[in-house]
């Protein structure tokens, strides 16, 4: 394990999980790609970052009493404005254990999720759903054992019902499969690296492209050890 992970996870344990901002250190450090992101611990910092970034952009609530964020509005998308950004973080402010908001730049594509879970009998696993809208009408869950390779991701988002919402749908572009299967491949081995101390991952949601594919968010739940 990268030293600099190691200490988010040692750092993490207190809580249980990680947070965001560390959760998006850990992937950047196995080489996954992240949307560009601030952490803003006033409403200074905050704006700073939107005009940096370049609005639109994303607001999510960072706090150790927040595991959920949808679930109590912690989540504020396509924030076009300082006017809008200052009114999101005055409330997100008043939410449990408030420390600070994350600024994400926002970015486009088809959504899936890839998360891993440690199996008791078959070890590390990855899961791969289609995500967003998608997710209730397909019901798309493809599992592989970790590490997997970039030709067996491929083969994996094969197997989806609703494939053609990655390979070109009524007119859409087609999503970029090279940067997703390896982004897959890299999950797996970072899976693989972290199995004794992270229970499970989820990486939610994953916006694939017609260039790249980014991990927008991601919970890493910690091992009991």
């Amino acid at each position: 394990m990268k030293k600099s992970v190691k200490e988010i996870i040692d750092k993490s344990r207190a809580i249980g999980w990680v947070m965001e901002p560390y959760a998006k250190e850990i992937l950047s450090a196995y080489s996954i790609s992240v949307p560009r992101f601030k952490w803003a611990k006033s409403s200074d910092e905050a704006l700073s970052a939107s005009r940096d970034i370049g609005y639109p952009v994303v607001a999510k609530v960072v706090s150790p009493e927040v595991v959920h964020k949808t679930e109590v509005g912690g989540v504020a998308v396509g924030i076009s404005g300082d006017e809008q950004l200052i009114a999101v973080y005055n409330r997100m402010s008043a939410l449990p254990g408030f420390d600070g908001v994350l600024i994400d730049e926002m970015v486009k594509g088809k959504e899936l999720i890839i998360g891993s879970k440690n199996d008791v009998q078959f070890g590390p696993v990855v899961l791969i759903v289609i995500g967003g809208t998608a997710v209730k009408i397909y019901r798309d869950v493809v599992v592989r054992m970790a590490p997997t390779t970039e030709k067996k991701a491929l083969g994996a988002l094969n197997e989806f019902r609703g494939r053609e919402l990655l390979t070109g749908h009524r007119g859409e572009k087609p999503v970029n499969l090279k940067p997703l299967v390896k982004l897959i491949e890299r999950f797996s081995e970072m899976v693989i690296d972290l199995r004794e101390w992270v229970e499970s991952i989820d990486m939610n949601p994953v916006f694939s492209n017609e260039k790249n594919s980014f991990a927008a968010d991601a919970r890493f739940i910690l091992a009991d050890n």
